[in-house]
């Protein structure tokens, strides 16, 4: 089985990749124009896999262009560029997309435990371990219009599948390298509680202070952080920046300003 899906990989591979798809990478996903030739041909190969292997499906009345399909797996696969033996997040199965951000309700116990309180919250994106991510397509848009704010919901909710595929959502996603797995705990511990201290003092962060929540969403931002404003992220906090290099195996910082 492993063998026919690296065979019917390679094929996939070879699949020609229209122009105009190439025209949507160069304007709307900035990263890209920073990366080597090689690099581009890496991640275009990433992308014709994802897209032969995952469903999108619109929203709302949201209609799935080629331009969605393309930009969504382009930002997908920007995190498992240099991802060895990847598996193409293979706990994902679609990815759903609403025109703007949607409403979620929130169930949680009351004060008393027979009653259960409901609420609603507006969400950019979310991840679920079942298989999907769920993206707002405004929310997309700003985060190609401002590629160096640290936010990209796109990074966010991938970054959630990475972490998902351990069989949890903690922060701890699968660490190939020993001498990584000895110094993550540690440093991502004591980080996400100066995180959680700071927030709580109101002191200003360059992590953004919804990844105090809890130490998955520490993971999300600071996987947004890493690729759209690295410089400051290794300026502020080096032991992260260098741990986030180390599992990503790339070095943003070196070519992005921000």
């Amino acid at each position: 089985m492993f063998g026919f899906k690296t065979r019917r990989r390679a094929r996939y591979r070879q699949d020609p990749f229209p122009e105009d798809w190439r025209a949507l990478l160069k304007l709307g996903v900035p990263y890209f124009n920073h990366l080597s030739f090689r690099e581009q041909e890496l991640l275009i190969e990433h992308i014709k896999v994802f897209l032969h292997e995952k469903t999108f499906e619109g929203c709302a009345g949201m209609e799935i262009t080629d331009e969605i399909r393309v930009l969504v797996a382009a930002h997908a696969c920007i995190l498992i560029l240099h991802q060895p033996n990847t598996d193409y997040y293979p706990l994902l199965q679609s990815i759903l997309v609403y025109p703007k951000a949607f409403v979620v309700k929130q169930e949680q116990k009351g004060s008393l435990s027979f009653l259960v309180e409901e609420s609603y919250e507006t969400h950019a994106g979310e991840a679920w371990q079942k298989g999907v991510v769920i993206l707002a397509w405004d929310g997309m848009l700003q985060s190609i219009n401002h590629e160096d704010d640290g936010y990209n919901v796109a990074f966010h909710e991938f970054a959630h599948q990475l972490d998902m595929e351990t069989g949890n959502a903690n922060g701890l996603p699968i660490l190939d390298d020993q001498a990584l797995q000895h110094r993550w705990g540690p440093i991502f511990q004591q980080e996400y509680e100066v995180l959680r201290t700071e927030v709580a003092q109101g002191k200003r962060t360059v992590i953004n202070a919804y990844g105090a929540t809890n130490p998955a969403e520490f993971f999300a931002v600071l996987t947004e952080c890493f690729f759209e404003i690295p410089r400051r992220l290794k300026r502020h906090h080096p032991e992260l920046y260098d741990a986030l290099n180390a599992y990503y195996r790339q070095d943003p910082a070196t070519f992005l300003q921000a």
